[in-house]
């Protein structure tokens, strides 16, 4: 019961960190602009419409954004309940990695793990943003939660759900829930009972349940007439196929042309570190060996990196140990000497070595060598991130005077306390409070671990309670900067979501008013260059938007279906918020054939709209004011 408690705490606090202030992070246009547009009707609700009209869709399968839809029909379209699905997401997963954790290893480490996950500031900001890969780490928790499951059990049933949990967590965020399917897979082959043979045929029915569910959403739309299906934004064809598997695959993997404001890394640029706002707006580095590990910058190592370095130090010697056979105190069910649930702890222990180890490797190499990188990319890790971190502190916790491994057990932990405050000291710039925080406690769990091995402590309780301050005061050490990292970035609105298609405000609201006031019969609010461009309009005034190009300015309304359509009277204005101008002009939308015809033949009217500048609102040629 003292270890519920201790979770429902942890819960508390990670739902505290990850509501409070919740309506005040700023949206996301882009996603917000489809969940708009999505619950207009049934057909923008399958597709995930970006704008009501139904013509273009989101880059992925919409999953995610169906539960945001959900929320806002049920609580009302507001920044808060836009983000709510994700934040119960994050708040959910500290419970569920106790649960697996401790099936996985012990319960000591399940709640150590729920503290890691419940305190990590990466996790923290994307359960805080209106994205899905905190919705998609939830699934990817469930998909091992079912694998471990189905090793204590030896039913297939629940390794069936385990790999239709990993077929929706593709839906939700398609390649970035591949990083845990290897360890996933690992885990499941060497926990299973039986001969080699029937657990490959059972992994194999297993594969077979995932790449149905996986793509079940994809072949879905393809049910459809091509007519009915919305071009999806980011391909090059128009195909939700290609957009999966190109725009949010190869590409993320090999580079693809910068997203607009988005902002690169410049090796030899200056960048100011005096304040922690200041190290936020630094871009994420080059792919490098220790890019998870920066001192500045939307991923550095306060909301990431110092639990990564916890965790290896830790949870590799503790995986290594549990190989070993070594018993790490008694286990549910162990006591009876059941040789089956020895067994199972056997193979449970095999597999969380392999299938925990080779998730953080694929992890650790795919973030740190991928060319186009966002922050909440490495939630495809971050619960083999947490589940490290709580194996290793309670190994590092569990001596035993005298025992044979006490003193090499010892110097671990040594080692991987001095390493974490000397990190911290360089992720801090100096030694402020956190850091002397920090300091301390590692003092204390080391104090709490030579206390341990004194051979004439012999009160049984007290030997338990002396492990119970190791890991407590170890948890402190790592998890003071985090949580001084979750702080500043609750203060500072912190979001992970992007800008993606937000107009100043004084552009948006002057805009939104004239369009209001002059639309007659139209369909369409107005013509935008960019699909992209105006997603905050929409999000205001949920009206049709007639799309003139793609990603990279494919045109998608040609100049002669544009003349058609104002001939018919369903579109009257055009917004071009770009100009063209650079070397980048082949993919620049403002240069567009559609957009150098509107600026040739229509009326600039932004400055009678109240638009601050000119050159931004065209009264199309043919249209009536």
């Amino acid at each position: 019961m003292s270890e519920w408690a201790l979770v429902a705490a942890l819960t508390v606090g990670a739902a505290v960190l990850r509501l409070v202030h919740l309506g005040q992070v700023p949206p996301d246009p882009f996603y917000d602009a489809a969940v708009r547009s999505m619950a207009m009707s049934w057909h923008n609700f399958f597709f995930g419409a970006f704008e009501p009209g139904g013509s273009v869709s989101i880059d992925k399968p919409p999953i995610d954004l169906w539960l945001q839809v959900i929320s806002v029909k049920l609580l009302g379209f507001s920044s808060t309940t836009l983000k709510l699905p994700e934040a119960l997401a994050g708040i959910a997963s500290v419970p569920l990695m106790y649960v697996l954790v401790r099936r996985m290893w012990s319960a000591p480490a399940g709640v150590a793990a729920a503290a890691g996950m419940a305190v990590l500031p990466i996790e923290v900001i994307t359960a805080r943003s209106d994205t899905m890969d905190g919705v998609m780490m939830l699934a990817l928790v469930l998909a091992l939660l079912a694998v471990v499951h189905a090793v204590e059990t030896g039913r297939s049933a629940w390794l069936f759900a385990g790999a239709a949990a990993l077929g929706v967590a593709f839906n939700i965020k398609l390649l970035e829930s591949f990083v845990a399917l290897p360890g996933i897979a690992v885990f499941a082959y060497l926990g299973l009972p039986g001969a080699r043979r029937r657990r490959l045929l059972r992994l194999a029915a297993a594969a077979a349940i995932y790449v149905v569910v996986a793509l079940s959403w994809l072949t879905a739309t393809l049910l459809f007439p091509a007519h009915d299906r919305p071009y999806a934004i980011g391909s090059s064809d128009g195909s939700a196929w290609n957009a999966a598997f190109v725009f949010n695959g190869t590409d993320r993997l090999g580079g693809k042309t910068q997203e607009l404001g988005a902002t690169e890394f410049e090796a030899d640029k200056h960048y100011p570190v005096a304040t922690q706002e200041q190290r936020d707006h630094i871009p994420i580095g080059p792919p490098s060996a220790t890019r998870l590990l920066a001192r500045v910058g939307p991923l550095s190592g306060e909301r990431l990196g110092l639990e990564i370095v916890a965790g290896l130090l830790l949870g590799i010697p503790a995986l290594l140990w549990g190989l070993r056979g070594e018993d790490e105190g008694p286990q549910e069910g162990d006591q009876d000497g059941d040789e089956r649930r020895l067994d199972v702890r056997r193979r449970m222990r095999r597999a969380t070595a392999a299938g925990l180890s080779l998730w953080m490797l694929v992890g650790i190499v795919l973030f740190s060598h991928q060319i186009r990188l966002h922050p909440r990319y490495v939630e495809g890790f971050t619960p083999a991130v947490a589940a490290m971190l709580g194996i290793g502190l309670a190994w590092a916790a569990s001596w035993r005077a005298g025992g044979s491994w006490s003193r090499a057990r010892l110097a671990c932990f040594v080692v991987a306390l001095a390493l974490v405050v000397l990190y911290g000291q360089r992720l801090e710039y100096g030694y402020p409070l956190q850091w002397w925080l920090s300091a301390l406690a590692a003092l204390a769990a080391l104090a709490f671990a030579l206390l341990a091995r004194l051979p004439r402590l012999a009160d049984r309780q007290r030997r338990l309670l002396l492990p119970a301050g190791v890991i407590a005061m170890t948890l402190v050490a790592v998890l003071v900067i985090p949580l001084q990292a979750d702080r500043t970035a609750i203060v500072d609105r912190v979001s992970d979501a992007g800008l993606v298609g937000e107009l100043p405000g004084a552009q948006q609201h002057p805009l939104s008013a004239y369009l209001l006031a002059h639309q007659g019969g139209a369909f369409y609010e107005l013509a935008a260059e960019s699909a992209t461009a105006v997603g905050s309009l929409i999000v205001q005034d949920a009206r049709p938007v007639l799309v003139l190009t793609t990603y990279d300015a494919r045109v998608f309304t040609s100049v002669s279906k544009l003349k058609r359509l104002i001939a018919e009277g369903k579109v009257r204005y055009a917004f071009l918020n770009t100009f063209c101008a650079g070397p980048d002009q082949a993919v620049n939308p403002a240069c567009s054939a559609p957009a150098r015809w509107v600026r040739a033949h229509g009326k600039d009217v932004s400055i009678k709209a109240g638009l601050p500048q000119g050159g931004l609102l065209y009264l199309l040629p043919g249209a009536t004011p």
